[in-house]
């Protein structure tokens, strides 16, 4: 391996470490809302929160919340699906930011500090991509024949563009 290979593969190498670590944080809390691992409530223990927070639809936002945080955290190990879940994920932070770390910034009096830094760290690997060190760049991607490529297309212009 020569040089120019490591200086290539360093992006995607600092990928897969950002989304190593972020999704096991992930896992680890989605675990605890979903299932009670980790000493966590549980999904009755967290809508039961949620309520008592006011928020409307505990259980369905339990089980939301949730949902979102585990598979996000798979995705993010894996890389499959990491551009489709980082919008419900950044959703899911800010929420938590605005509705519960509201009063300070620090983490240190339960702010919004970390929250904040999960939502900006998914929203940046959300638009970076997963790398090439992730189970979704050993998938298969469509590809268009010449024909195909060459005609106009509103849609496909539309996907492309993003």
């Amino acid at each position: 391996m020569n040089l120019s290979t490591l200086t290539k593969a360093r992006p995607d190498a600092a990928l897969l470490l950002i989304r190593l670590m972020v999704g096991v944080v992930f896992v680890f809390h989605g675990s605890q809302k979903a299932f009670g691992a980790f000493g966590g409530p549980g999904i009755e223990g967290f809508a039961g929160w949620l309520g008592s927070m006011g928020f409307p639809l505990p259980t369905l936002n339990a089980y939301l919340a949730a949902g979102t945080e585990l598979l996000g955290g798979i995705a993010l190990l894996t890389g499959v699906g990491l551009r489709l879940i980082s919008l419900p994920l950044v959703f899911t932070m800010l929420v938590a930011a605005i509705s519960v770390h509201w009063g300070s910034f620090s983490a240190q009096a339960n702010g919004m500090e970390y929250p904040l830094t999960l939502a900006a760290v998914v929203a940046g690997l959300g638009l970076a991509g997963p790398g090439r060190y992730s189970l979704s760049a050993l998938l298969p991607t469509p590809r268009l024949s010449r024909e195909e490529a060459s005609e106009p297309n509103p849609a496909r212009e539309l996907t492309t563009a993003a």
